[in-house]
């Protein structure tokens, strides 16, 4: 179908959560629920098309128009920036984006403060906006052991439940910014496929309410 709606849903367990809420709002498409190692699914007579991509890819494929929306954390949208359309906070996936320290820490504004992280953009904003000196130290993984190796003094990521910070004897120190699901659209789609979008964006978020 021309005027299917091709959805990038991101994969793991919020893609699934996801993927519920559409189908709940009535988007179904009952092959995607099949064990299988499938990525793209088609439901023609509901106008749907998912397919699975890795969660920081799926600004990539909205944005480029491979994909007419998708579900996208808002981290990614802080970071990355993408050209890109933000049409509804979906309130799956909360968590947000932290300062973390050892449990000691004591910020000495004589010093630059290093700072390990996944988010160089958001770390930079949020520091610029304290006039605060500091060095950037980008990582792609296990960060919460820079400050205990003495490789930063502190680290900014996304907090869930903050056990692996306690865990390694790390605890928040500053929320930065609420993180949550969103929607998200492509620019040019959202204009000629406006209808289907939005009534596919409503249908959605009445859904939300009533999960609320």
């Amino acid at each position: 179908m021309s005027d299917c709606i091709n959805i990038a849903l991101p994969k793991g367990r919020l893609g699934e959560k996801v993927y519920r809420l559409f189908r709940d709002a009535g988007y179904e498409c009952p092959s995607i629920e099949e064990e299988n190692r499938k990525l793209i699914f088609e439901n023609a007579e509901k106008g749907v098309r998912y397919f699975w991509v890795k969660p920081s890819d799926v600004a990539i494929y909205v944005e480029r128009g491979a994909a007419d929306i998708g579900v996208a954390g808002k981290d990614i949208l802080l970071e990355y920036a993408p050209d890109v359309y933000e049409l509804a906070d979906l309130g799956l996936g909360k968590c947000r984006m932290c300062v973390a320290a050892k449990k000691d820490f004591r910020d000495n504004c004589e010093r630059t403060l290093r700072v390990a992280t996944k988010f160089p953009q958001i770390a930079g904003r949020y520091y610029a906006s304290l006039s605060r000196d500091i060095d950037i130290i980008h990582l792609n993984g296990s960060i919460e052991i820079a400050p205990i190796l003495g490789l930063s003094d502190v680290i900014v990521d996304i907090v869930e439940t903050g056990k692996t910070l306690l865990e390694n004897d790390l605890e928040p120190k500053e929320t930065i910014v609420p993180i949550s699901a969103r929607l998200i659209a492509n620019k040019v789609s959202y204009k000629f496929k406006h209808r289907q979008i939005t009534q596919l964006c409503q249908d959605t978020q009445n859904r939300c309410q009533e999960n609320r």
